[in-house]
């Protein structure tokens, strides 16, 4: 990934909301969130139990959301409109991390290709940048006044990505062949190794999420959240091996993360 255009939008990103406030007429909440995911990829097999609680990585994000409910610039309550009063506008930075084995039955069996599968691990790290609208169905204005305690929501948005995979092999030793180390039918594609390659990339995703908001106090919540990542990509996980010799390889990676987080609403 290209370090550099990543750090000059994410400067954009933080600067952009608080230097044009005043002229849009919102007020600015800012957070961090933390917590395990599942990483959905070429690494075992889909809903395959052992393949779910094995590759399990660890995300964090910043979070900025536009409260459009609530003018900082007046100190004032927006105008009563029903857009302003259930959505916000939510912008976030995210890193995660995830180590990859092979599980499932494949890899268990007692042969060379059982072998090489549990010998072969990868990892990934992927850093996302993107914007999500968040829809509330109960008032903002009411949840922000202290009428409930628990404010739930939905949200969809699209996210910048860029990622690095890693893999090696316990079998890997000098003069050893790709095709004494590694599952053969991983060797046909079009990576640096066939179906496998750490190439450093980047692609979009679509998230989609479910969660919670809990008042602490009139300035701060505490947020639980269960949110889908689907990449347009089948390398983040650096495992991409032709369908027709490996079929089970049919779907893009994905995540499924659970995240919690504290939010702070700011006075500008």
């Amino acid at each position: 990934m290209n370090t550099k255009i990543i750090a000059a939008v994410l400067t954009l990103w933080l600067l952009l909301p608080f230097s044009s406030r005043a002229q849009l007429g919102f007020s600015n909440e800012v957070g961090i969130i933390a917590g395990p995911l599942l990483f959905q990829s070429d690494f075992g097999l889909r809903n395959n139990y052992d393949t779910n609680i094995n590759n399990q990585g660890i995300g964090v994000g910043i979070v900025h959301y536009m409260n459009f409910a609530y003018r900082a610039d007046c100190n004032c309550y927006s105008r009563d409109l029903y857009f302003n009063d259930h959505f916000k506008l939510r912008s976030e930075a995210d890193l995660h991390y995830t180590k990859l084995t092979h599980e499932g039955f494949e890899s268990e069996k007692q042969t060379l290709g059982g072998l090489q599968l549990r010998s072969h691990t990868g990892s990934s790290l992927v850093f996302e940048l993107g914007m999500q609208l968040e829809y509330f169905p109960l008032s903002i204005r009411d949840f922000q006044a202290g009428a409930y305690k628990v404010a739930p929501y939905i949200s969809l948005g699209a996210h910048y990505v860029g990622y690095q995979a890693k893999y090696e092999s316990s079998l890997d030793a000098p003069g050893a062949l790709p095709e004494d180390i590694y599952f053969n039918p991983f060797l046909v594609g079009d990576g640096e190794l066939g179906g496998i390659d750490d190439s450093p990339g980047n692609t979009w995703a679509i998230t989609s999420s479910v969660g919670i908001r809990y008042k602490l106090n009139v300035l701060s919540d505490i947020n639980l959240e269960l949110r889908y990542h689907r990449y347009f990509s089948n390398w983040v996980d650096g495992l991409n091996p032709d369908q027709q010799f490996y079929p089970p390889n049919k779907y893009d990676d994905s995540i499924v993360w659970l995240n919690v987080g504290y939010i702070y609403y700011l006075d500008f």
